[in-house]
């Protein structure tokens, strides 16, 4: 659990003050703060085809944002068992990226669209031990690492080589991870992250617990310490930043989805699912600008 900030109490006697002062100097940081992105207004989530994830392109130019959901998977996949599709991205270079996951085996898969609009699929074979939920991608600004990460209660992302985008992939070999994030603190149930810089990552959480950072479905913050490579792990400082909005004419649980984060502009996106029936009338896609 995260040390709580400590509250200032007017002292009596100066010496008191001086070492109150300095046990909180002693203190860690919280891996919790207050958040600077404020919401700026939302657009409805249809649950077919915008509740799963999302990604703005920037190549070619005047693209449309594209959505991802259980009626935008192919049905060519679906039939082979890829019945999941998480979180996209795309790279500045415009590559587009969907994860996928199916109910069993020992697999997930990438499914890319190049710039000239081709498709192609990247399988990845789980290395020991890894989870096979298929939830997010993200991209990094120079296009060569793809970032994702697994469900439930992890204190790692993973780092693989780019598929389509970095020369050393191909769909006709297994996508091998590259290398490891090793978080200072635990995340859960992450849906999505997107950088937001060179080593920053913006991610929701779908967290139903809180006890993590205080709060229930948080928007995180991941500073890396270097910029990803596939030559060596790098260290990702974790804080939560908010809580996400939850919002509906329905009580219940709520589900927080995909990210994305658009340089151009600033805006920050988050997909948040409304419970039971208001699934198909208030889910939304709230936006967010920081300062």
């Amino acid at each position: 659990m995260p040390v709580p900030a400590r509250l200032r109490r007017p002292g009596v006697l100066a010496g008191l003050v001086t070492l109150a002062a300095a046990l909180s100097l002693a203190v860690p940081a919280p891996a919790s703060a207050a958040g600077t992105w404020t919401e700026t207004g939302s657009d409805r989530a249809d649950p077919l085809t915008e509740s799963q994830g999302l990604a703005s392109v920037e190549v070619p130019a005047n693209s449309p944002n594209r959505y991802t959901g259980i009626g935008t998977i192919p049905l060519d996949d679906s039939a082979r068992g890829w019945n999941h599709v998480g979180d996209p991205d795309a790279s500045y270079e415009g590559y587009y990226i969907e994860p996928y996951q199916r109910d069993s085996g020992n697999s997930k898969m990438f499914r890319v669209q190049a710039p000239g609009g081709a498709w192609s699929e990247y399988v990845h074979t789980l290395s020991p031990g890894e989870a096979m939920n298929n939830s997010w991608v993200a991209i990094s600004p120079d296009g060569q690492w793809m970032l994702s990460g697994e469900w439930g209660t992890m204190d790692r992302l993973l780092v693989f080589p780019t598929p389509g985008e970095n020369p050393s992939t191909s769909p006709s070999a297994n996508l091998p991870q590259a290398a490891t994030v090793h978080l200072d603190h635990a995340v859960r149930d992450v849906q999505g992250c997107d950088f937001s810089g060179p080593t920053t990552l913006l991610c929701s959480s779908d967290d139903p617990d809180g006890s993590l950072f205080g709060m229930t479905k948080p928007l995180l913050r991941i500073d890396l310490s270097a910029p990803p490579s596939g030559s060596a792990d790098v260290a990702g400082h974790v804080t939560a930043l908010r809580q996400l909005p939850l919002r509906s004419a329905c009580q219940g649980s709520f589900e927080a989805e995909g990210i994305d984060y658009d340089r151009r502009t600033g805006t920050l996106r988050v997909i948040v699912v409304s419970p039971g029936v208001c699934v198909l009338t208030d889910s939304k896609t709230y936006k967010f600008s920081l300062g």
